[in-house]
């Protein structure tokens, strides 16, 4: 990477990021009067940030943001009574934009290229040849923000306390089928320090209706069955992103 590239790279991180703290300064001041900021941890790495009405606590209204580590952004957009709208941006943990999508529209408006430093691997059923043409599936909120709700739903069964979590490893699939629907959820749990080796299979019906929402990998443009292999860490509250 040339040293003028880094410097236009650098630049346009801070562009967002200032049109970021613009759009917080702006939201603040036109919903303080009839909402009410709340927080919420995700992950241990993430935290979000949005409004509720007052007179209707469940109801989102307004701006959002989730935030890695507290000062990167990997989510921002706004609810409109209770419901996601207008065009939301998604970021990796680095900051970088990976996505973008149009609610209003229900239409993904940019889609970066998959980073090979992803803890993100796409299987497939089929037999491939050289001259297929393949596309990944793709869920909404990239591949960071996007996959949270994967990660976070599975917890230990049995108590940290006992145990070294570093030394177990998991690895979370999930079957998207070809119309684009979550079709399996399965963790395998393993340490071989601890001789523990399990896969635990989980109801789909846990998640919501957006949750179990993809746009399906296509073989030579045909909808075909995929997998999504999640690799994360081991810690005292469950899984998260290595």
């Amino acid at each position: 990477m040339s040293h003028s590239f880094r410097i236009l790279a650098k630049i346009q991180t801070v562009k967002n990021t200032f049109i970021l703290i613009i759009a917080i300064f702006y939201f603040n001041n036109c919903f303080s009067q009839d909402t009410v900021g709340r927080k919420n941890r995700l992950t241990e790495s993430v935290t979000e940030r949005f409004y509720v009405l007052k007179s209707n606590p469940k109801i989102k209204e307004g701006p959002y943001f989730a935030l890695y580590q507290h000062k990167t952004y990997i989510a921002a957009g706004k609810y409109k009574n209770g419901k996601k709208a207008g065009i939301w941006q998604f970021f990796n943990p680095k900051g970088k934009l990976i996505e973008k999508y149009n609610y209003d529209l229900k239409s993904l408006t940019y889609e970066a290229r998959l980073d090979s430093t992803d803890d993100l691997r796409f299987l497939f059923d089929d037999t491939l040849k050289k001259t297929d043409q393949v596309t990944r599936p793709l869920k909404i909120g990239g591949c960071y923000y996007g996959f949270i709700p994967y990660v976070t739903l599975f917890k230990l069964p049995f108590d940290t306390f006992s145990v070294y979590t570093p030394y177990f490893k998991a690895t979370i699939e999930l079957l998207i089928s070809p119309l684009g629907r979550l079709a399996d959820y399965a963790v395998h749990l393993t340490s071989p320090f601890y001789d523990y080796d399990r896969t635990f299979t989980m109801d789909i019906n846990l998640f919501s209706d957006e949750d179990r929402t993809f746009s399906p990998s296509t073989l030579n443009g045909k909808p075909v069955l995929s997998r999504i292999i999640i690799q994360c860490i081991v810690t005292e509250d469950g899984l998260d992103f290595y």
